[in-house]
């Protein structure tokens, strides 16, 4: 490895200086790096002699840029079989934030302080902490596929410590979100019990077992009769339909449990199974439509054609008008032809049914709840550690020193 001084002239006649290093690289080829300053050529040839013997080294030529190596990444998830949903959540990722930002940029100049610009462009642009936080893991993802094929050496969002700053980010959100509030993010108790009043129909079965169940909207999307015991009241959290109405198995393997469902829960479901039928193609000998039960195969909550029932429907035909028939309802800011405010649902969100079910199960039994464990509560939600049960419902927990049980704790002390 050598740096030498190049002097030349140029068009204008006027003479140029710069420092090259000759060096060869991991796989034998020469490579020449140019330099305006003596210093910088110092600089990078004593890092690259140390790469080169390390067998580390990848020259810039030898590079992609971070959008060549993000179409390597998404093939890649979409190889491995991960879901569509999180394929396509990749996609947007790198299309929407990395690409427009650092796209052009060559993988061997990605280092921990481009990656400290790239993330100040992406809040200063208008992004969410939460959703810089999820572009920062997927350009790590990105570059920890790229080390893989050899295309850069430094994983920089690895390098970066993120364990003090993801703190700091996750408190932000926080702060910004607020804690959930009864009444605002979850349902009170007269709110489900005027809900539960105005069920009917196929919704019925299926909202009483958001509300008593607190299944992700994905999982009921996914239930399946042979997931639900009605005999041993409980119900087995086996699979989910993603947003692309896609069967899959749950979010994470502390998705897959299982859940007991209350007695209302269970005659609704009983009910909805003897007049549940789902007409297939065929006639009998007399020309009479055949028609088969519910089958252990089929899903719970399907819609008309026995395939996976969207989203959308039963929010804007089940969740929404059963508030509003329910009396479940907030001011909006259109008025009607008499000037007054025109009501719509106060809950938008089938998310809003999953709070309060965590809700009930936190809740005193003098106050209407269960009075479960901390722990028992994340096993019935699914959540993958405590850790997440406490940051959205730890506030909820009764804490133990109100006036009247720091009253009867003091009475049995001193008896």
């Amino acid at each position: 490895m050598s740096i030498r001084k190049r002097t030349w002239t140029n068009a204008k006649g006027d003479e140029k200086t710069a420092w090259v290093v000759d060096y060869v690289d991991t796989k034998g080829t020469r490579r020449l790096k140019t330099f305006a300053k003596k210093k910088e050529a110092d600089t990078f040839a004593a890092t690259a002699k140390v790469e080169v013997r390390e067998g580390t080294h990848v020259a810039d030529s030898a590079s992609a840029t971070v959008k060549q190596a993000g179409e390597f990444w998404i093939a890649s998830a979409e190889g491995a079989g991960l879901e569509r949903t999180t394929t396509n959540q990749y996609r947007q990722h790198l299309d929407l934030h990395i690409a427009p930002l650092i796209g052009d940029t060559l993988l061997s100049k990605l280092s921990v302080p481009t990656v400290r610009d790239f993330e100040d462009k992406l809040r200063e642009t208008g992004r969410s902490p939460a959703m810089v936080r999820k572009v920062l893991v997927s350009l790590g993802s990105l570059l920890a596929d790229a080390q893989e094929r050899g295309l850069v050496v430094r994983n920089a969002v690895r390098e970066k410590s993120r364990a003090r700053q993801k703190g700091k980010d996750r408190r932000q959100e926080r702060r910004q979100k607020g804690r959930l509030k009864v009444g605002t993010h979850i349902p009170t108790r007269g709110e489900v019990k005027a809900i539960v009043g105005a069920l009917e129909g196929r919704w019925r079965p299926l909202l009483l077992t958001a509300i008593f169940a607190g299944l992700r909207a994905s999982e009921l999307r996914g239930l399946r009769w042979l997931d639900v015991d009605l005999e041993k009241r409980e119900i087995h959290v086996r699979q989910r339909a993603d947003r692309f109405n896609d069967i899959g198995r749950p979010k994470s393997e502390a998705g897959e449990r299982t859940v007991p469902i209350p007695p209302m829960v269970v005659n609704a479901l009983k009910e909805w199974k003897l007049a549940y039928s789902r007409p297939i193609t065929g006639r009998d000998d007399d020309g009479n439509v055949i028609r088969e039960d519910a089958r252990p195969s089929h899903l719970i909550f399907a819609n008309g054609s026995g395939n996976v029932e969207s989203l959308g429907n039963i929010i804007n035909r089940g969740l929404i008008p059963v508030q509003i028939v329910a009396g479940v309802t907030a001011e909006t800011d259109e008025v009607d032809e008499n000037g007054k405010p025109v009501l719509a649902a106060k809950y938008t969100g089938m998310h809003a049914l999953r709070h309060f079910y965590a809700s009930w199960c936190i809740n005193r039994p003098q106050d209407g709840g269960l009075g479960l464990p901390a722990k028992v509560v994340q096993e019935r939600l699914g959540h993958s550690s405590i850790v997440m049960t406490m940051d959205v419902y730890g506030h909820l927990f009764p804490r133990g020193d109100d006036a009247d049980e720091m009253a009867a704790a003091e009475r049995a002390l001193l008896s």
